[in-house]
């Protein structure tokens, strides 16, 4: 059986992506929650597509995610392989990059595969233990 390789494991981890653009937030103390239903990457190892929506939540400070540009930033995963772990964690690395919320919960859910599913969350600020 062919192994797991480290090259499957960082595959898709620092591709180049559209820029997530922001504007400034004129509000304070709200909360945004963008679901995106058709999310899509392919699996580095198999190069089988992998489904499943990703919801982002967040108390946005000084300025907010830009929908469409967040649009295009999404659609790039549509070729790249990435498992999702990976994405969902890059997702919240890029999210906090651009806009640097107060908190921000990043959440995939993703389509049954070999009869299971899988549900992966990131969260920043990191969940203290």
């Amino acid at each position: 059986m062919n192994e797991y390789t480290e090259d499957h494991a960082r595959s898709g981890i620092d591709t180049e992506l559209p820029a997530i653009e922001v504007w400034p937030n004129q509000f304070r103390g709200y909360e945004i929650t963008i679901e995106m239903p058709e999310f899509t990457s392919i699996c580095p190892k198999t190069q089988l597509p992998d489904f499943g929506k990703v919801t982002i939540h967040y108390l946005p400070d000084k300025v907010c995610l830009e929908l469409k540009a967040l649009k295009y930033y999404i659609l790039g995963y549509r070729n790249l392989g990435i498992f999702y772990e990976n994405a969902i964690n890059r997702i919240l690395r890029d999210v906090v990059a651009a806009c640097d919320p107060v908190w921000v919960v990043v959440r995939g859910e993703f389509t049954v595969r070999g009869g299971m599913n899988s549900t992966i969350e990131a969260r920043y600020p990191v969940k203290s233990e």
